[in-house]
């Protein structure tokens, strides 16, 4: 009998301790994914006919004192582009076809200080943070040689940020200190060339060249209304929608005529 009250009570103070450990550990965990909150003022736009961008807001709550960088990146994906050069030095001309895999299509790095001055480049590779984290993620073909490879790259970024796509910048995320606390907020052009998908918004906080926490939201782009018809349909039913372009240009064109008219022609 005393055999069995030991043992009892033994299993009564295991449970006791177990049950202390898993309270602690959950109390532990919901402070730790309290620490960094993200949120956007749009996690869907719709393209309409009359769109033509938007504005996205990231905002939340981080520990103060950390410095932080927003990334929104479009998921990776697969470009080409024609390469051009001079034919026999006297004439530009395509040479050839380039291929960038594992790029994304959108690209957006903001951060309170420079990336560099912040962030260790191990970090900055591991979460492919800033352009020459990126150069190493993505591939280009064909190249014969690191400077080649370094050349188109640099026109490859050139070309997105000219698009809108791609930018990267520092002290554009504004913070406000509080209690421990500190809030952010950034607000950027959603440019119209970015495509229809789904796009990942991710808060790094970074202390000591470490990320220490992260948070991420998506924003959903869609197209709606007589877009996505017409959109679907050049995918689906490419023959109606040529008729349908064609009579769409033809009544353009016999408006701006009706216009001249009246106006009493050119002069």
């Amino acid at each position: 009998m005393k055999r069995f009250k030991i043992q009892n009570s033994r299993f009564k103070i295991v449970g006791f301790l177990s049950l202390c450990c898993t309270a602690a550990l959950l109390l532990y965990c919901s402070s730790v994914s309290a620490e960094l909150t993200i949120n956007t003022n749009h996690d869907h736009i719709s393209i309409d006919f009359f769109y033509n961008g938007s504005a996205v807001s990231v905002s939340g709550l981080s520990d103060a004192g950390t410095d932080l960088i927003i990334k929104i990146a479009a998921q990776d994906g697969h470009e080409m582009l024609k390469q051009k050069g001079k034919a026999a030095g006297l004439l530009w001309m395509n040479m050839g076809t380039l291929k960038f895999e594992h790029a994304p299509n959108l690209y957006f790095i903001y951060s309170t200080k420079k990336v560099d001055d912040i962030l260790s480049q191990e970090e900055r590779d591991k979460y492919v943070i800033g352009y020459p984290a990126l150069s190493k993620h993505i591939e280009i073909a064909p190249v014969s040689s690191d400077e080649e490879r370094s050349k188109w790259f640099g026109e490859f970024i050139r070309y997105k940020e000219e698009s809108k796509l791609y930018a990267s910048s520092s002290e554009q995320i504004k913070t406000t200190n509080g209690n421990k606390r500190q809030k952010y907020y950034i607000k950027t052009d959603w440019p119209y060339q970015a495509p229809p998908g789904e796009y990942l918004v991710t808060v790094y906080a970074v202390k000591d060249k470490k990320i220490i926490e992260k948070a991420e939201t998506k924003v959903f782009v869609e197209q709606v209304g007589i877009i996505k018809m017409l959109s679907g349909m050049a995918a689906n039913n490419g023959a109606m929608y040529g008729i349908i372009s064609i009579v769409v240009a033809l009544g353009a064109g016999f408006g701006v005529g009706m216009v001249f008219r009246k106006g009493g022609g050119a002069h």
